[in-house]
């Protein structure tokens, strides 16, 4: 995992956005081992809610047994074992998923706006939809997730406890543009699950959804926006780095599906 290009990693920063992301998007099931963190959700297959993190660097006892321990509590549940290494993560525990053929299959930053710099585009005004079975569908559909994960879906929005606006766009004739959801904790809004229609992409819908939505938490009193994008998805890069968003940080996912 790289480390933010150019400057040091601000861990306070980093704690914060962290707790903050976990009520953004809640695991059905969260436990302690330590200061590491097991999310598990049997509804839902997001890897952010199906991982284990560690959240203190000198939290370094016992690293395999703990690893062992936590896999056997994803196997309970029917997912494969996740670790989401963030800059939190003590290198003691990287070092033995590598030294145990674990592989990181994905990595992704963290971005965050101060919303008091966030420029007065000419962008269509939209609102949060109060129709909760439409966006729920809506977002499966833009997904191309089964259906069948409707239910987990609506689970885990149905556990967020911060205020939330449920955005989504639609063209004449009900065909699905565009969805997101906002997450206002405080003085921080979170946007999760952006997504536009491939038959749309690269006409500035994601630009104006997503302005749509943080011009919406921050006339409700957010002053810093983040979000998490994976690192090889250059368009949605360029839509976060056109509205002023920076990177805080990275992290990726480690699985054991390698080890023989």
């Amino acid at each position: 995992m790289q480390e933010q290009s150019g400057t040091e990693v601000n861990l306070p920063q980093v704690r914060r956005l962290e707790a903050v992301s976990f009520r953004a998007w809640p695991a059905a099931l969260v436990q302690y081992d330590g200061s590491w963190q097991i999310r598990l959700t049997g509804g839902h297959p997001s890897k952010r809610i199906n991982c284990v993190v560690a959240l203190d660097r000198s939290d370094t006892r016992d690293i395999r047994l703990r690893l062992e321990k936590a896999s056997r509590k994803f196997e309970s549940y029917g997912r494969a074992m996740m670790f989401r290494q963030t800059p939190l993560a003590a290198p003691e525990i990287i070092d033995i998923l590598q030294q145990d053929g674990w592989r990181h299959i994905e990595e992704n930053l963290v971005m965050t706006l101060d919303l008091n710099a966030l420029d007065g585009y000419e962008a269509m005004d939209h609102l949060p939809t109060h129709d909760i079975g439409r966006f729920l569908d809506a977002s499966i559909a833009l997904h191309n997730d089964d259906p069948a994960l409707k239910p987990g879906l609506a689970e885990v929005i149905g556990n967020i406890k911060p205020p939330y606006g449920l955005f989504l766009k639609e063209a004449p004739g009900n065909d699905l543009i565009s969805s997101a959801i906002c997450v206002q904790d405080n003085d921080i809004a979170g946007l999760v699950q952006l997504v536009v229609n491939p038959d749309y992409r690269g006409r500035g819908e994601g630009f104006e959804l997503t302005y749509a939505a943080l011009r919406w938490a921050r006339l409700r009193g957010a002053r810093l926006a983040w979000l998490q994008v994976t690192a090889n998805n250059s368009s949605a890069l360029s839509l976060y780095r056109k509205l002023g968003f920076t990177e805080a940080y990275r992290y990726v996912y480690w699985s054991p599906e390698s080890r023989s």
